[in-house]
């Protein structure tokens, strides 16, 4: 869900209902927002890790100074097990986790995650208070196995503040057996001299006829990204696709068709709505939607991209697809957005990962190495900043670092360290207002509140680990 100021104060909210073809949430008063939040006054979860975060380790990317983010073996991986997690799954995703041991040696770990523990309970049973990594004692690397259920989203995003974290949440053992075999296949591939050709990435952004979200997101977000990348990154081919070209068969081609990219970004609306349940939540609405100006009623499946729509038999072709859509890797069983309505209905007594990433990962004839979205909404407040122009450095840093070959965890530095600072800028505010009566108005209230929350939101499902190139791959140009 994305979100700006309109006419009259009102904030515009993305995210559209399949039952009904509207905004999942109706456009709301500036003035109202910036009131509920005003009668919760409580500080971000992890605090004290996010003012350390702000404060220390922009140099060392989340780890103590002198180890090598890049190198399994100086940083460690880890993989965190949830009790009862079915056995099956572990024996089949074996052969990565066999490899992960191989590449970190001494520091590769396996961590339990007993029922009803949080993150500080999981790092204080292992030696770890608030603090970087220390691979001594907790691997940089985590991947959690396991649904939202046996392994919530709060801490997945508590234990991204310090640690590269991932999620391998798939539909049944098969399918993680499959996604083994892609992750291993693909470590492997990176030792093998690359054709001539270059690599691609692609960014595809749907911007819809009347419609203030993805005008702003196509705008401002993707197609600065385009400009800056293909400056920055002379090795790389950069494409779009963006507004007419952007329909459900194109988004088809670049996931399963010969030419399909390497990475894959993609900005626009995820689905909702009590018609979606799980099967259909943070499923893509691309072009073939006219827009919120046209007639209303329930959307069609010719007009998104859900799980199902992908043939079984297609190997999905991008190694890392980034999705900034709400609801894209996952729906909350409770949604942070105050008073804001639940995205998938009545289904979501608890989270849930999404079906889509789901099936991009768990593909049986190849899939891709990892998918990066939201849980819950997406804001346009990932990109604007009031009075600025497009502030897109954080997605351009996190694509630019995986085009250059670094693993998909640290290059999400750039994102977990905008969440720490605007975090810590949103308490900062609070607690003057509470202490010295400080005013906030409104804009920079709900701007503040919806930034944190937005960025504290992206996730990685997948092996945090994986590599799309080679180091040095993105032929950087500098100056």
């Amino acid at each position: 869900m994305t979100i700006s100021a309109a006419q009259d104060d009102l904030l515009v909210l993305n995210g559209i209902d399949v039952g009904t073809g509207d905004y999942l949430t109706p456009r709301l008063a500036l003035a109202d927002v910036a009131g509920a939040l005003r009668g919760d006054p409580s500080p971000p979860p992890g605090l004290r890790e996010l003012r350390r975060r702000r404060k220390d380790d922009e140099e060392h990317y989340g780890v103590v100074y002198g180890r090598d983010p890049q190198d399994l073996a100086s940083v460690g991986w880890g993989v965190v097990v949830p009790s009862g997690l079915d056995p099956a799954v572990l024996e089949a995703l074996d052969p990565l986790l066999r490899l992960r041991e191989e590449q970190a040696g001494d520091l590769f770990r396996r961590l339990e995650l007993r029922p009803g523990e949080d993150k500080d309970d999981l790092l204080a049973r292992h030696g770890m208070g608030p603090s970087v990594a220390d691979p001594r004692k907790v691997p940089y690397y985590l991947l959690l196995l396991g649904s939202p259920v046996q392994v919530p989203f709060d801490v997945q995003y508590q234990l991204g503040v310090s640690y590269a974290v991932g999620r391998v949440d798939l539909k049944d053992p098969e399918a993680c057996a499959a996604y083994a075999a892609t992750v291993v296949a693909g470590e492997r591939g990176l030792d093998v001299p690359a054709a001539t050709s270059a690599r691609r990435l692609h960014l595809f952004a749907t911007r819809h006829p009347g419609d203030t979200p993805t005008a702003l997101s196509a705008s401002h977000l993707v197609e600065p990204l385009h400009g800056e990348l293909r400056e920055a990154a002379r090795a790389w081919d950069v494409g779009t696709d963006v507004g007419a070209g952007a329909t459900r068969g194109r988004l088809e081609e670049l996931l399963t068709g010969p030419d399909a990219p390497d990475l894959l970004f993609t900005a626009g609306h995820g689905i909702g709505g009590r018609g979606a349940g799980r099967d259909l939540a943070g499923a893509l609405l691309c072009q073939d939607w006219p827009g919120p100006l046209a007639a209303r009623g329930p959307l069609d499946e010719t007009q998104y991209l859900a799980g199902h729509h992908l043939p079984a038999d297609a190997p999905v072709r991008p190694r890392v697809v980034f999705s900034f859509a709400c609801f894209g890797a996952g729906t909350p069983s409770v949604s942070e957005y105050p008073g804001g309505p639940d995205g998938a209905g009545e289904l979501a007594t608890t989270g849930f990962t999404a079906r889509l990433p789901q099936r991009l990962l768990g593909a049986p004839a190849g899939g891709a190495l990892a998918f990066v979205g939201h849980v819950d909404r997406a804001w346009s407040c990932s990109f604007l900043w009031k009075g600025l122009d497009a502030q897109v450095t954080p997605f351009q840093s996190t694509l630019l670092a995986l085009m250059d070959g670094a693993r998909l965890g640290s290059a999400m530095e750039s994102l977990t360290s905008r969440y720490a600072e605007i975090a810590t800028e949103l308490t900062r505010r609070m607690e003057g207002l509470r202490t010295y009566g400080k005013r906030i108005d409104d804009a920079d209230l709900v701007g503040l509140w919806t930034a944190t929350h937005d960025a504290r939101a992206h996730v990685v499902l997948g092996d945090p680990a994986v590599r799309v190139a080679p180091r040095g791959s993105a032929g950087l140009a500098v100056g």
